[in-house]
């Protein structure tokens, strides 16, 4: 989808610069303003810093560091002391790029030229209203972005273009930005990103986006497990979150990705375990046996049946231990591989929970993603066969915490594994599961696990999730695949909702 202009950003000092450091005092951004540059970094916009020469010289010198540390132009705003006319290439931009100005002071004669050269002029701060004919007010520098992309979006893209507001905790928000997924200059795709604040108001900004994309475990606050049936029963959301749940379920016909109803069995492994127990439905003549693996929930660890309960359900030890809710919650990857019952009297992983079946899977697991119509897979070391981890356990349990501490196998350890058993995945088979679990679940990107069992080569889904960050899929197919489906769901919302 072919775009307008490129898009030139230009930011005056008096925009980042905390206000009371004036002086021989030390430079300061002010707040918000780290959050903006860090977006604007990787947002494909050519952005720039300019300064005027009553600035002092520690912050000129500190933005100049600014500038340099995000790879943005660092220039003079004014063409020389005492002028008011813009810096001439500054002027120049305009001949070929869509350009904007972003102010927090009112230079009524340097906006009036750049308005002259065809710049777009935005103001920010409740203390800089600027009364400009075409100047845009805004009262927070957090709008900033919301109020660029609309601006683009009118200018450079039209109804082809889509904005993107999304909703993820800062360390995911960063690996998808530092990988180019959210750009404001439009994609190739017509689409552009921007955050959601929480600090100003949502229905505002909501009315001002096409679609949202979220990940809703990222603002689960509390979780009751007893309720994961009935979810979102029993779940607390940040307030953030309620408000944009409340906003959609207002209104049906409008975009998210994906539908919560169809997260919330992503939230509970034994929900979980019931959709994959489904992928027997899935033709496999001739081909390895695709499964879920054998498990059991529970609710106490001293249940005096449990020796039969196990039996009943196709389990021997060793079992992995784990939380029955799944993601949103502090302790929910805290998890433990037992070898024997007595072990799990005294153990530390939160009740109810699923006791699920080691399988010796030769110390690699293939981690698949599931973005839009395409399926990717990479291949991960993983922990080592029972035989391994049991040597030095020392008697106990092994506890961990699978997004942190997870047991792997040694050089050594993968060595000999592979000279027992050389098997590998059969990813065809692995790949029509994956359309067959994207059917089932309505979702447009997720992952899943596989791992494949030493001896009778049963390729196991041990996991699910939502919007995984699929970091081990190079950016180059990752990303494209990414804008696609969001562009693909949108596309059939809409089809959908017109029908």
């Amino acid at each position: 989808m072919a775009m307008g202009r490129p898009v030139r950003l230009v930011l005056d000092a008096s925009l980042l610069l905390e206000p009371s450091a004036t002086g021989e005092a030390a430079a300061a951004l002010q707040p918000g303003a780290e959050a903006l540059l860090r977006r604007l970094r990787y947002s494909n916009l050519t952005v720039a810093i300019c300064y005027v020469e009553s600035m002092s010289t520690n912050e000129s010198g500190f933005l100049e560091k600014v500038a340099s540390s995000h790879s943005f132009g660092y220039m003079p705003l004014l063409a020389k002391s005492g002028n008011c006319s813009p810096n001439e290439s500054i002027l120049e931009w305009s001949r070929t790029s869509s350009c904007f100005y972003v102010t927090s002071r009112a230079d009524k004669g340097l906006i009036s030229e750049l308005q002259n050269h065809n710049w777009r002029v935005v103001s920010v701060g409740k203390e800089c209203n600027i009364e400009v004919p075409g100047v845009l007010n805004v009262g927070m520098l957090q709008e900033l972005l919301l109020t660029l992309a609309t601006l683009i979006k009118r200018e450079i893209g039209g109804s082809s273009v889509l904005v993107i507001g999304y909703v993820m905790k800062q360390s995911r928000e960063e690996d998808f930005a530092r990988r180019g997924a959210f750009p404001i200059y439009p994609s190739k795709d017509g689409l552009i990103f921007v955050p959601l604040s929480f600090e100003l108001p949502l229905s505002s900004q909501l009315q001002e986006v096409d679609m949202v994309l979220h990940k809703i475990t990222d603002e689960i606050v509390k979780i009751d497990p007893n309720c994961s049936i009935d979810f979102p029963k029993g779940i607390l959301f940040s307030a953030g979150m309620s408000e944009i749940i409340r906003f959609v379920e207002e209104r049906p016909d409008f975009c998210i990705i994906d539908p919560f109803k169809n997260i919330y069995p992503l939230l509970d492994r034994l929900q979980i375990q019931n959709i994959l127990v489904r992928l027997k439905e899935l033709g496999t003549e001739g081909k390895p046996r695709l499964r879920a693996p054998y498990s059991l929930k529970v609710d106490n660890f001293h249940d005096g049946e449990l020796d039969k309960h196990l039996a009943e359900a196709n389990l021997s030890f060793p079992l992995i231990v784990k939380p029955q809710v799944a993601c949103g919650v502090a302790d929910a990857h805290n998890m433990a591989l037992v070898f024997q019952i007595e072990e799990l009297s005294n153990l530390g992983v939160p009740l109810p929970a699923v006791l699920q079946e080691y399988v010796d899977h030769g110390s690699k697991i293939f981690k698949f993603y599931v973005i839009g119509d395409k399926v990717f897979h990479a291949v991960r070391n993983s922990m080592p066969n029972a035989s391994f981890l049991k040597s030095s356990s020392g008697g106990e349990p092994l506890t961990f915490n699978s997004l942190k501490t997870l047991p792997v196998a040694t050089k050594e350890q993968q060595l000999q594994t592979r000279v027992q058993d050389s098997k590998s995945v059969d990813a065809d088979l692995v790949e029509e599961a994956a359309k067959f679990l994207k059917g089932l679940l309505g979702l447009t990107i997720f992952g899943f696990d596989v791992v494949v069992q030493e001896g009778t080569g049963d390729h196991v889904i041990v996991d699910l999730n939502y919007l995984p960050s699929f970091k081990e899929v190079p950016d180059s197919e990752a990303v494209p695949a990414f804008w696609d489906g969001i562009r693909q769901t949108y596309e059939l919302e809409r089809a959908k909702a017109q029908t």
